[in-house]
């Protein structure tokens, strides 16, 4: 009887589609993140006991956020940070207070918010489920995942005969109301969430609900190279910052050198200025409990600042095959030829001469190309955690990330082989390249 011997691309392939599924809100990427380091060692910090700095792995969650560090055996007089920032959210639909309404011809709505800057028509036609996190009454949370409970139907075109001529125009208020029943009046969404997630209803007091794709990722491609998911941007960086990790944990605990850090924030999609965002005090407050776990004063604690380094990891743009006027001539990243670093003159990207150069030794040491992306001078591009982590730290960074098409999308598309090389570079700078 025959046997597949799946290569490495594969393998990482097939964990990262199991990583997304699992992951339908932050909230599961994050708790996510933190089971799986602690199946690999690590110990689970709480924010309210004293600090763990002993050697090995720790990690803690807030609010959809997740921060893992490793603190090697030995620490040397000069030793640092190393930091890997991502984020854990998408763009989305969330679901109001107000959960449902219904029409006076007896459809029943899921009343939405767009969370983020989302390609609205993207999320037409698709069976959407709900997924997220209740607040119990005891104060517990309760992470939950509903099937397919909804869909946003488009006009026909018979009613809208202008659409392909015209465009297709959509008013977020009138026409992204999600369905789920018709003639119905006793149903109650709030119930049907509750019986997903196997609580009663009365107890639950507060919840962060999002709408998400219900299809789930798939390869395709002539030799199966591209995948297509949802929530690519970001959860692509944080599936490579993870499984990097893993794999140097795997080794055993580093006996010195620096302290490795993964950050994985929420709400970076709607500008990071959430106590578990970017912008707050999170990752500072991670570092700074951690140096002075290791016996630093306040003078000390700026000196690890000053000798540390951080990779922001966030989604890249390849070109696209339809639209090549929207990149620069001169700069053409394509998916599949490895990772992009990303560069703006407005610092929009924060990479500079001094970060590019931790990059390029980490790319090298891992024997991986790299690509550069700086945006047609016409097209504004978009900005990362990247600016934020230098401008609030004074911590040399560099953005980088693999290449997307239909990014913000309600499905992206990847290519399998930069999934696999921006792993191998991570682990490569957190090894000491």
């Amino acid at each position: 009887m025959g046997y597949f011997e799946y290569d490495e691309r594969t393998l990482h392939a097939i964990d990262y589609r199991h990583f997304l599924l699992d992951s339908p809100s932050p909230y599961h990427a994050a708790d996510l993140v933190a089971q799986r380091l602690i199946d690999a060692g690590f110990i689970r910090q709480n924010e309210r006991d004293p600090w763990d700095a002993s050697p090995g792995g720790h990690v803690m969650v807030r609010n959809g956020a997740v921060i893992a560090w490793v603190v090697p055996h030995t620490i040397n007089e000069g030793a640092a940070f190393r930091i890997v920032g991502a984020h854990t959210d998408s763009p989305a639909f969330t679901i109001k207070p107000s959960l449902s309404s219904s029409t006076p011809d007896g459809w029943a709505l899921i009343d939405v918010e767009i969370y983020g800057g989302m390609i609205w028509n993207s999320w037409l036609d698709r069976e959407l489920a709900i997924a997220g996190r209740l607040i119990m009454a005891d104060g517990s949370e309760v992470l939950v995942r509903t099937g397919a409970l909804a869909r946003i139907p488009q006009l026909a075109i018979h009613l809208d005969r202008s659409v392909n001529s015209e465009g297709l125009h959509l008013n977020p208020q009138k026409h992204l109301h999600p369905v789920w029943t018709l003639d119905n009046p006793e149903a109650d969404l709030l119930l049907e969430i509750a019986r997903y997630a196997g609580v009663h209803a009365d107890d639950i007091v507060s919840h962060d609900l999002l709408l998400i794709p219900q299809q789930g990722p798939e390869t395709f491609g002539a030799t199966g190279e591209f995948l297509a998911a949802a929530q690519q941007d970001n959860l692509s960086s944080v599936h490579a910052g993870l499984t990097a990790l893993e794999h140097l944990i795997a080794k055993g605990t580093p006996p010195s050198g620096d302290i490795l850090i993964f950050a994985c924030f929420n709400h970076e999609e709607i500008g990071s200025e959430t106590r578990s965002g970017a912008a707050g005090p999170l990752l500072h407050s991670v570092l700074e409990r951690t140096a002075a776990a290791l016996g630093h004063d306040l003078d000390g604690c700026a000196r690890m600042f000053a000798a540390s380094s951080c990779i922001s990891v966030d989604a890249a743009h390849s070109v696209h095959p339809n639209y090549p006027e929207h990149h620069d001539p001169q700069t053409r990243p394509v998916m599949g030829r490895g990772p992009v670093l990303k560069l703006n003159a407005n610092q929009h990207y924060a990479s500079d001469a001094e970060s590019i150069a931790v990059w390029t030794r980490a790319c090298r040491a891992a024997g991986i190309p790299h690509q550069t992306f700086v945006s047609n001078n016409a097209m504004p591009c978009g900005t990362t955690i990247g600016p934020i982590t230098a401008t609030r730290l004074g911590i040399l960074t560099v953005d980088v990330g693999i290449g997307l098409l239909s990014m913000h999308s309600a499905r992206e598309m990847s290519h399998l082989d930069d999934l696999l090389a921006l792993r191998k570079v991570l682990e490569a700078y957190w090894a000491g390249a």
